[in-house]
């Protein structure tokens, strides 16, 4: 199971485009969760990043990037899609909101500060996250 540090402190992420990807939250995961953060190397997770569940033991996940950090790297075996994170947090706090029903802009992409490009997943999580729709602003 997760566990994760209570003790808070100055917390800044630079340019936040969360409320620009998470587009409508209509329908969060009750309670929120603490994501299994092991092996993420990146200091926060954004607002918009796509969580997976481990099939054998339930446990919420941030989807892993590939070996540059730049992108999003494949589905591992025993996972499926769950949704995404509602609001930047640092992965030191890795508690978040996951939306399960709303509307996603798949196009606000800046790798560069945590935002990454869906284009190589969307297809599936088009299929697996059927409550979710995924629109750019001039869709």
């Amino acid at each position: 199971m997760a566990i994760a540090d209570l003790t808070n402190g100055k917390v800044q992420f630079g340019r936040n485009l969360d409320t620009l990807v998470i587009v409508d939250n209509f329908q969060s995961k009750r309670g929120g969760v603490t994501l299994d953060v092991t092996g993420f190397s990146k200091p926060y997770i954004r607002g918009g990043h796509v969580v997976i569940k481990e099939t054998a033991t339930g446990e919420l996940k941030p989807m892993p990037l590939n070996s540059g950090g730049t992108a999003y790297d494949t589905l591992p075996v025993g996972h499926t899609y769950y949704g995404h994170v509602v609001n930047s947090v640092l992965t030191s706090k890795p508690f978040v909101g996951i939306t399960r029903r709303g509307v996603v802009n798949h196009k606000v992409v800046d790798a560069s500060i945590g935002y990454y490009d869906m284009a190589t997943i969307l297809a599936d999580l088009k299929t697996e996250l059927t409550l979710i729709d995924y629109l750019a602003d001039n869709e």
